[in-house]
């Protein structure tokens, strides 16, 4: 009987050693995950950049003043750098309306865009998305941040939306994955 329980206890602990090397790994592909999309956004978007900048050099584009006009490649290079340079996602007010008013287009025009050109079906889902990827920086980068405070920079109207979009996103809450990236340090 004690060898049997003596059994079972080194059982445990090795299987909660195995769950804490588990949560580690899980730590270190979030943060490996996250890295990736910052990298991969980076890289689309400096592809997008370079397209629009190759096309107006050799003179194949002739300057539209209606941007309802413009074709969709110039279009979404157009939104990729306004968005960057402006960070307009991290205002609580700003929507679709706003993004298509920023961009002298019509809605109608900005949602078509999104359903050809986006794997974001929606300019909403676009924005949403800005604003997770900045909430995710902001867990990993700012640890004395608080929830609260980082809904309000992401561009959240509240917490539970912040909340709702990081489970999606990456399957925990945002205190999870805080607690996950400070024990992985």
């Amino acid at each position: 009987m004690k060898e049997d329980l003596k059994k079972l206890q080194e059982e445990n602990t090795f299987l909660r050693g195995e769950v804490e090397r588990l949560k580690d790994e899980l730590i270190r592909l979030v943060s490996r995950n996250l890295d990736l999309s910052e990298r991969l956004e980076l890289d689309v978007e400096l592809r997008r950049r370079t397209e629009v900048a190759r096309e107006i050099m050799e003179g194949h584009v002739e300057r539209q003043r209606n941007a309802d006009l413009q074709d969709d490649g110039q279009l979404m290079a157009l939104i990729e750098m306004r968005v960057e340079k402006d960070r307009p996602h991290l205002k609580p007010d700003f929507d679709a309306a706003a993004l298509a008013e920023m961009l002298g287009v019509s809605q109608a025009r900005l949602n078509q865009l999104f359903r050809k050109q986006t794997i974001h079906r929606t300019p909403e889902a676009y924005i949403d998305n800005l604003r997770t990827l900045a909430a995710l920086r902001l867990l990993r980068d700012q640890p004395n941040y608080s929830i609260a405070a980082i809904a309000e920079e992401s561009g959240f109207t509240n917490i539970r939306m912040l909340q709702r979009r990081i489970q999606d996103a990456i399957g925990m809450s945002p205190v999870d994955y805080r607690i996950m990236l400070t024990r992985d340090q």
